[in-house]
């Protein structure tokens, strides 16, 4: 196709997104009435008098137009991509409604504004309208789309975490394929990548369960994305609770066969109490760590390990010396160890004090409520009383429970009145005048 036709049939297509009598109709037009094999380049080139379609269409009036149009600039090889204003001003007023007939388009637009950010050394600039994308264009935030992943992998590669939070904080429950075009590895990034972010930025309990959902996710066959949350699960569990557990029934079988075959399987096995193993496995696998990007996790979890190593002390001694202490923990400097314990006490990881002597005693934190909690306990009581009470009520008017009593009645030899009443649940059954009704 010549060039000239090219412009011809661009101006066609302008004419038909902006005169079309429904955006269906709309919708079937421009993926169906283009040329699969030149659609993209017509729809990246110019108008026959060499103006931008896109000063010319309404962001909104013609969303559906904007996003194949804007798409195709931004993913063609050598197109000419749009503005970054036209491009933030088109992610932060697009119909939602609108997009959902393209879903292809939208996940195109999506990768080709994160690899347009790159390509100008630009990379975190994608961030805000990738933001507004995930955020807009699907029914609610818990339907997972093929753009989540894209927003993530910006935010964890850019190291943009917070940024991620609002996106993260709304669980996942809802799939719908004709909303997006995911595939399986859309789930296991956006995951693995959230989990990232969350362990970033130290929470811990979040990281771990996005790592979990990553590598549990269903599979003939573990993918290595998957390995690589296992791992990042076991060093998020041994930071933020001193033991790692294991992966749950349902995770593939394969997988907790090639962790085992992993340096990390050794240092979980070593972790805490072994420190001279922990240091040994540490720096000999530095590099190993260090090209698998979890260097950062390793060593916090080597620097936690006195830490949870004392804590477990806790549970065997009520007291002990400054000096047994750093024994059992492999720090010699008893100051060292006095640190350690107040900054435990502190953080309230322990509940401890230290002696003149330093001898350090041990015991069980002291039970703490807030005002709320109490009345929420006492609202649950309240309730429960209430619950009782109304069942004491029917049961005392059923009519099979009371044949029952009165066949046990004759059962009682001497038995009085007030038998009766104790098997029936007391007075207050017999003063509902509704028995007799």
């Amino acid at each position: 196709m010549a060039p000239g036709d090219i412009h011809h049939t661009l101006d066609q297509v302008l004419n038909q997104i902006t005169t079309a009598n429904s955006i269906a109709a709309l919708s079937v037009t421009l993926r169906n009435n283009l040329p699969r094999e030149t659609r993209d380049a017509i729809l990246a080139s110019s108008l026959s008098g060499g103006q931008d379609p896109l000063s010319v269409l309404d962001m909104r009036v013609n969303t559906l137009g904007v996003l194949y149009i804007m798409s195709a600039r931004l993913s063609l090889p050598g197109a000419h991509p749009p503005p970054h204003q036209l491009i933030l001003e088109f992610c932060e007023r697009f119909i939602p409604e609108q997009a959902r007939f393209a879903p292809e388009r939208m996940t195109l637009l999506a990768r080709g504004i994160a690899r347009y950010a790159e390509q100008s050394d630009r990379a975190a600039w994608a961030i805000a309208p990738l933001s507004n994308l995930v955020q807009r264009y699907p029914p609610h935030l818990s339907y997972l789309t093929s753009i989540h992943a894209v927003f993530l992998l910006t935010c964890v590669s850019t190291w943009h975490f917070t940024e991620a939070l609002p996106i993260l904080s709304v669980p996942i429950t809802e799939i719908d394929t004709s909303l997006s075009d995911l595939n399986y590895n859309d789930n296991l990034l956006y995951h693995y990548s959230g989990g990232i972010a969350l362990a970033a930025l130290k929470r811990w309990s979040e990281a771990e369960e996005f790592f979990e959902i990553c590598f549990t996710s269903p599979g003939t066959v573990p993918s290595a994305i998957q390995l690589e949350a296992l791992k990042k699960w076991k060093l998020v569990q041994l930071i933020s609770k001193g033991t790692a557990s294991n992966p749950p029934k349902y995770t593939h079988p394969h997988l907790p066969r090639l962790f085992k075959n992993t340096h990390y399987h050794a240092f979980a096995s070593a972790y805490p109490h072994n420190a001279e193993l922990l240091r040994t496995i540490f720096e000999k696998e530095k590099p190993y760590f260090h090209g698998e990007k979890n260097l950062g996790l390793i060593q916090q979890a080597l620097d936690r390990a006195p830490r949870w190593a004392l804590k477990k002390l806790t549970a065997t001694y009520l007291t002990l010396g400054l000096a047994d202490i750093g024994k059992a923990v492999k720090i010699e400097s008893e100051e060292e160890v006095r640190e350690l314990i107040l900054s435990m006490i502190e953080s309230k990881d322990i509940s401890a004090k230290i002696s003149a002597d330093g001898a350090v005693t041990f015991y069980d934190p002291p039970p703490q409520f807030t005002k709320d909690q109490v009345d929420q306990v006492l609202r649950d009581v309240q309730d429960q009383a209430g619950a009782l009470q109304v069942l004491d009520l029917e049961m005392g008017r059923s009519k099979e429970f009371l044949n029952k009593a009165v066949r046990n009645r004759e059962d009682f030899s001497g038995g009085g009145e007030e038998e009766i009443y104790g098997l029936l649940g007391g007075g207050a059954v017999w003063e509902d005048p509704a028995m007799f009704s």
